[in-house]
């Protein structure tokens, strides 16, 4: 496979969660043999949309961080399902796999144990799903 550019989008928002998670696809990366990795940081999850579709016009795949918590009011959702739904159109109008590692949750303890080192990791997971993609595009286009 040829020499990939992967972007990692993180939302600053809930940085205790999405920083962990960053590491973890950065980490993936490393693992994954990618150098040429655009490191950008947007202050909430719903930015995220935006900043993918202006990077997947330079990179192989984009990975997209945030966390988005239940609180008192349901914002939550709303922000969780605009999110999703702009990452997914970015990745079909441009044809370049969004790994989607925003999490939806309820609970803070359950955003703190997907963002753990290691496996589990939803940042890393995101990687290796967008990477899976790449190639299968790869494949068909040869």
């Amino acid at each position: 496979m040829k020499s990939l550019r992967v972007a990692v989008v993180t939302a600053a928002f809930n940085a205790d969660i999405t920083g962990p998670l960053r590491q973890g696809a950065l980490q993936a990366l490393g693992d994954a043999g990618v150098t040429d990795v655009v490191d950008v940081e947007v202050a909430g999850a719903l930015e995220l949309p935006v900043l993918a579709k202006a990077l997947a016009s330079t990179c192989d795949a984009v990975i997209a961080i945030g966390a988005v918590i239940e609180g008192e009011t349901d914002h939550y959702e709303h922000v969780s399902t605009q999110t999703s739904a702009g990452l997914m159109q970015v990745s079909i109008e441009s044809g370049v796999p969004v790994g989607n590692a925003v999490l939806t949750v309820r609970e803070y303890e359950h955003a703190r144990e997907r963002s753990l080192p290691g496996p589990g990791n939803k940042g890393a997971e995101a990687v290796y799903a967008a990477l899976q993609a790449v190639a299968a595009i790869a494949s068909i286009n040869d």
